[in-house]
């Protein structure tokens, strides 16, 4: 029977930084919803997705696990002290309106929201006329 050995290491205290302002960026495309929320600087505080909540397929575009996203990160910044957010929002998604939602019924409080979704001035050049 092998033996094994446990040693206690003394875990890594981690800093917590007091931050009052933030930003949450919101990619909201037809396959899958990511939330990221930063410091005024962009140093990311908090993350998550559909997936990373344990939704799969179809239902990670839900505007049901948008919400549940937010619920994820508002616990996980709790202890930053994060109240005010300017929210920036992107893609076409059926999760963009219910995530700034439940980010205002998390308990924090939406200061400004853009739409920062990617549109073409002109787009690629088109294909060649088909021939018949």
């Amino acid at each position: 029977m092998a033996t094994v050995k446990v040693t206690n290491k003394p875990k890594k205290v981690k800093a917590i930084r007091q931050v009052s302002q933030g930003c949450a960026y919101i990619q909201a495309t037809y396959n899958n919803t990511i939330v990221t929320v930063t410091d005024q600087n962009g140093n990311t505080l908090a993350w998550s997705s559909a997936g990373a909540c344990g939704f799969r397929g179809p239902k990670k575009a839900t505007p049901y696990a948008a919400s549940m996203i937010v619920k994820t990160i508002a616990d996980k910044v709790k202890e930053t002290g994060l109240r005010e957010l300017a929210v920036f929002v992107r893609g076409v998604g059926s999760g963009r309106d219910s995530a700034v939602r439940a980010l205002n019924a998390n308990g924090f409080t939406v200061t400004s929201i853009k739409d920062m979704t990617p549109l073409p001035h002109n787009g690629c050049r088109s294909s060649r006329a088909r021939r018949i």
